[in-house]
């Protein structure tokens, strides 16, 4: 899921032309070495945290259908867990920086969701929400200074991109239909099979009741008249 979010945010920023002019967008780590190799304008979406929204959690299971409506396969509830980026610029000019920057701002603040056409793999199958808050309030997490000392780089601005996005449960396929009846062992008696009302596939009016036994001459049932 995680790479399939990197993909709809570079098809969003793709899209919009943002960096342009031949610029190169990345997810890498803005180390220090990164730093040394870049030879171009640069947009960087860096990824350093990823939480669960327990708020999101369910329980139980959902149902996948077929065309036809037969249940093929069961899934638990997706969890939703919340990705943040550090949108930052690089150029060899602040003022070239701050304008890539204000591209990227403007582009990412045109949406709250990731549109579908953005979306592949699980996240396209699964067809709910991928929501963006972009430069939004400060929350729990780790600070972005704390961010910027790990990876042994200098403070830059950045935009603070955080993606809420679901991870599907892991898919369960469902049996095939039952064809055949049912067998009933009880202690030593022989065993009795329980039929179909019909061909020896689950196309009758259900179990087939016992047929009753013939009788003697001259014996009747209970409550029957002669």
């Amino acid at each position: 899921m995680i790479h399939e979010v990197d993909e709809g945010i570079r098809r969003l920023l793709t899209e919009a032309g943002v960096p342009g002019g031949g610029g190169e967008l990345a997810f890498d780590a803005p180390t220090s070495e990164w730093t040394a190799r870049r030879n171009g304008p640069t947009v960087n979406v860096f990824l350093y945290d990823i939480r669960e929204d327990l708020a999101l959690r369910r329980t139980g299971t959902v149902e996948e259908h077929d065309a036809d409506g037969m249940v093929v396969a069961w899934r638990p509830p997706p969890r939703w867990y919340q990705l943040s980026y550090l949108v930052t610029a690089w150029t060899n000019r602040p003022q070239d920086e701050h304008r890539l920057l204000s591209e990227a701002l403007a582009t990412l603040t045109r949406t709250d969701t990731l549109a579908s056409r953005w979306l592949t793999g699980s996240l396209a199958e699964l067809g709910l929400p991928v929501s963006l808050e972009t430069a939004g309030p400060v929350s729990e997490g780790r600070a972005v200074t704390d961010v910027w000392s790990a990876l042994g780089g200098e403070l830059k601005p950045a935009i603070d991109l955080k993606v809420t996005a679901p991870l599907a449960g892991e898919r369960t396929p469902a049996g095939p239909p039952v064809t055949e009846g049912v067998v009933l062992r009880s202690g030593h008696e022989p065993a009795h099979r329980l039929r179909y009302d019909g061909p020896t596939r689950a196309e009758g009016e259900g179990f087939a009741v016992s047929r009753p036994k013939a009788l003697p001459p001259g014996r009747r049932r209970r409550g029957t008249s002669r």
